[in-house]
């Protein structure tokens, strides 16, 4: 016969939940921070993200291209069921990653904690998308009238941002990483992504993965 649930174990049990519930708002990603440009940079993030050329490829052979399409779409299966839709979704993450100096893994792997590959994905700052885009930049960069749930105006402009921070954080994907998330000073989101690249998403032909320790510079306080 189990036992009445006693106060301590329903405090308990509350404390539990809140916690869970605290890591779940942590985990919501994308609330990257208005920051005023000049105008120089303003034009060049705005030029980026007008480019309308169609997604595609960009391997140095055919068959590099399908190898690597064929080893993450394997991957992506858990994520993005169907086949034609994980394929656009590769083809696009590929593109615009290659298209802004990034690699695609390490986008993968701030897809996949930004939202968990949701297309809509909503944070409570009201982020979107796949890369949780906040919409303050489609006045910023763009014309103010994008749809940041399009696949591919997403995967643009997280991508055009996420190079602006690598350029200001002089290459230091950790720190860029933290710009992105709006958590500069705190270690747990490029922690998080850079265990989802090494982990789930490094790739390169004839060479093992990479693996990648957490590195705690930032205070978390």
């Amino acid at each position: 016969m189990k036992s009445p649930p006693t106060r301590t174990g329903n405090a308990t049990r509350l404390a539990l939940l809140v916690l869970c519930l605290l890591d779940l708002r942590e985990g919501v990603a994308g609330e990257q921070r208005y920051e005023p440009l000049s105008a120089s940079v303003q034009a060049v993030l705005h030029r980026s993200v007008a480019d309308r050329a169609s997604p595609r490829l960009t391997f140095a052979s055919q068959a590099d291209g399908a190898a690597w399409l064929a080893e993450m779409s394997k991957r992506l299966t858990k994520h993005i069921p169907d086949d034609i839709t994980r394929q656009d979704f590769l083809i696009t993450v590929q593109y615009e990653a290659t298209r802004a100096g990034l690699d695609p893994q390490l986008v993968l792997g701030v897809i996949q904690v930004e939202s968990k590959f949701r297309k809509y994905a909503v944070s409570k700052a009201g982020a979107r998308g796949y890369m949780q885009v906040m919409p303050f930049w489609t006045k910023l960069i763009g014309d103010g009238d994008q749809n940041l749930f399009n696949l591919r105006t997403n995967l643009r402009y997280g991508c055009t941002i996420l190079r602006h921070y690598l350029s200001i954080e002089h290459g230091d994907t950790f720190r860029a990483l933290a710009r992105y998330n709006g958590t500069l000073g705190k270690s747990r989101y490029p922690d998080n992504v850079l265990r989802a690249w090494s982990g789930n998403w490094e790739y390169e032909r004839s060479r093992a993965p990479i693996v990648i320790t957490p590195t705690r510079y930032f205070s978390d306080n």
